[in-house]
């Protein structure tokens, strides 16, 4: 399934060479910028796709892939997930490995979605910077997704770069503590419908059906505002600095706050950042340039690293 998605992104930019590049570095993306096209960059969110293996590992950095999400939303054989119980106590010998190979292959490390203890064995383990691609802030909305302050604290003081995730319920704190008391109703709507519609021929059938019955529970959920991704801006640059903050979106798939439902919205946070007074240098750090610096450090620790080798030999 990988291998075919990343056949899709080669092939899109392939069909369309006038509009997007594919960039495998810091470099490629500033000329695709400067020639007016979409820079396609490869991640892989989850390390149950390397199988276990270093060497698929490897394959898929030769294909482009530049970062790799540690976990996903349960744990994988060598590294504990936020949404799952613990089963590692963090990273396992295999997955400090795996972090070392994504040093000297010059993949960027992702600590989205990774447990806090993960994270810690990652920041340790790491002579790059790491990258939490789609998290915000515990300190004002308490899901277990985002990173505390002491988190973010040590991420920045390594170079890393926090970047926001706008899902509606990371964002807003009434509405994640609405959604943690309703989770009861939706546990037995879900398994209503796993008996009502069974097996994978009305799987599509079963999800609409969940869908529609929890949008009809009362009382209605609050809704999120979109200000409210500017809000962990502000208190990630107040804990981490302007310079490693930056802006995670997850627009794929995730229920996404009133105000900012697609990409033709995302002026409106530059429009916000300028009224909260952040200088237009902070702004392009925030919109780009701060990922961007990350990915070049982790090239040059690339370089490093294979360097060493050498000298070694």
């Amino acid at each position: 399934r990988a291998l075919e998605q990343i056949d899709a992104v080669r092939s899109l930019v392939d069909a369309r060479p006038d509009a997007m590049a594919l960039a495998t570095t810091a470099a490629e993306v500033r000329a695709a910028h400067k020639a007016g096209k979409v820079a396609a960059l490869m991640g892989m969110e989850g390390g149950h796709m390397i199988d276990e293996s270093l060497p698929v590992l490897r394959d898929y950095a030769r294909l482009g892939v530049r970062y790799l999400t540690l976990t996903h939303s349960v744990n994988t054989t060598w590294a504990d997930s936020s949404g799952d119980k613990p089963q590692h106590n963090g990273l396992t010998a295999f997955g400090g490995d795996v972090v070392r190979e994504l040093n000297r292959l010059g993949v960027m490390i992702d600590v989205s979605h990774i447990a806090d203890k993960t994270f810690l064995d990652a920041l340790a383990a790491s002579r790059a910077p790491l990258l939490a691609s789609h998290s915000s802030c515990r300190a004002l909305t308490g899901h277990v997704r985002n990173m505390t302050d002491d988190m973010i604290r040590a991420l920045a003081a390594k170079g890393g770069v926090i970047q926001i995730n706008y899902l509606n319920s990371y964002i807003d704190e009434p509405l994640r503590l609405a959604e943690e008391a309703r989770q009861p109703q939706v546990d037995a709507i879900r398994k209503d419908m796993a008996v009502r519609y069974p097996g994978a021929e009305n799987a599509e059938k079963r999800m609409m059906e969940t869908i529609a019955a929890v949008q009809a529970l009362q009382p209605p959920l609050p809704v999120a505002q979109w200000q409210r991704i500017v809000d962990h801006i502000d208190h990630a640059v107040k804990i981490a600095g302007a310079d490693h903050v930056g802006l995670g979106s997850d627009f794929d798939g995730a229920s996404m706050p009133e105000g900012m439902e697609d990409v033709t919205r995302l002026p409106k946070i530059t429009e916000e950042l300028l009224r909260r007074g952040y200088t237009e240098p902070q702004i392009r750090g925030i919109l780009g340039e701060n990922v961007l610096r990350l990915m070049e450090r982790v090239e040059a620790v690339s370089r490093e690293i294979q360097n060493e080798a050498k000298a070694a030999r």
